[in-house]
């Protein structure tokens, strides 16, 4: 019982962080803020987390679990390489847009001045999503769906324009939704290569996003 409830409060730190990482001015946020908004001291808190770093590694593992996760559900159920790059840009869209504390977080404003390895981790966590599309379009090409050879190119091209919308959705105050006008720059980004993408991918995206909000208000 005392375990469930220590993961209850942990879980309660964590999604209160997520909550003030949404407040549009994105001011930095000490643990002294922290603690006065869930009502508690700053030991209250260090008796769940070592450390703030600590606290921020809990929503990365969040970031890190949900779109990684959903990356092989994509990658198992569709078969063609350009509709998983499809469904790939959709999700990371969506993600951010129902989280935007944890955009924040994945474009590194949050991390600012905080412990380095955080940067770095958020750093390999781009260069996996990088990596998850250049196999998909690579998978492309031995499926006859692409003209080019260069998927590397394509796929950091792609991951620098989700940064983008991602870098707006936040620096916007969270009025500039990432997934505005995606489909026509999608079209774009993947223009070049040949493929029949089918219309499934987006509300086939937006119902495993119900499952990925950190939220409380998701809960």
């Amino acid at each position: 019982m005392a375990t469930t409830r220590n993961g209850e409060r942990k879980l309660q730190i964590l999604q209160t962080l997520a909550s003030m990482l949404e407040q549009p001015k994105g001011e930095k946020i000490t643990t002294a803020a922290l603690a006065a908004r869930l009502e508690v001291s700053e030991a209250a808190l260090y008796r769940h987390f070592a450390s703030k770093a600590q606290m921020f590694e809990g929503l990365i593992e969040f970031i890190e679990s949900s779109v990684f996760g959903l990356i092989n559900r994509i990658t198992e159920q569709e078969e063609q390489g350009l509709a998983q790059v499809h469904s790939m840009i959709v999700m990371l869209l969506n993600f951010a847009e129902r989280n935007p504390g944890m955009t924040r977080v994945m474009i590194g404003d949050a991390l600012v001045n905080e412990d380095e390895r955080l940067q770095l981790r958020m750093n390999q966590f781009m260069e996996r999503i990088e990596l998850s599309i250049r196999q998909s379009l690579r998978l492309a090409e031995t499926q006859t769906q692409a003209s080019e050879e260069d998927a590397a190119i394509r796929a950091n091209l792609i991951v620098n324009a989700v940064l983008g919308h991602w870098q707006r959705y936040a620096n916007s105050g969270f009025s500039q939704k990432p997934s505005t006008n995606a489909m026509a720059q999608m079209a774009i980004l993947l223009s070049g290569v040949f493929v029949s993408v089918v219309d499934r991918p987006l509300s086939f995206m937006l119902s495993m996003l119900t499952q990925v909000c950190f939220h409380q208000a998701c809960h």
